[in-house]
């Protein structure tokens, strides 16, 4: 059973960084990976994506030369790094694994349970 639990999520001013966290466990096959948000009143969007060896990325317009998804497999872990944070990027964030098409189209098995990062 793959489990997946988000941290780093937080209150932060416009231009500010965060760097949110997803921790892996239940599975030692290497996924795709990707981090998804959600907005209120928005449906779900695919923000960045990463292959199992990190050969690929995949990142939405918006957020391109402003986050990083990154991943280390040895501790079964991905990362965003968010940086130049606008208040459009206030949403919930949720670390999403296992696509057929590692992409940003929300086609992945496995879903955390979502973290806030709320930008003012």
């Amino acid at each position: 059973h793959v489990q997946l639990v988000e941290s780093g999520g937080g209150s932060v001013e416009a231009g500010g960084s965060l760097t949110l966290s997803c921790a892996a466990s239940g599975t030692q096959i290497m996924h795709c990976m990707a981090w998804f948000r959600q907005a209120p009143g928005k449906s779900r969007e695919g923000v960045a994506a990463i292959s199992p060896f990190s050969s690929n990325t995949f990142y939405e317009e918006s957020v391109k030369g402003r986050f990083t998804i990154s991943r280390n497999n040895a501790k079964n872990a991905v990362y965003l790094q968010m940086d130049s944070l606008k208040s459009e990027d206030t949403a919930t964030y949720y670390c999403a694994a296992h696509s057929p098409t590692c992409s940003l189209t929300d086609d992945y098995q496995y879903w955390g349970q979502g973290t806030q990062v709320t930008v003012s």
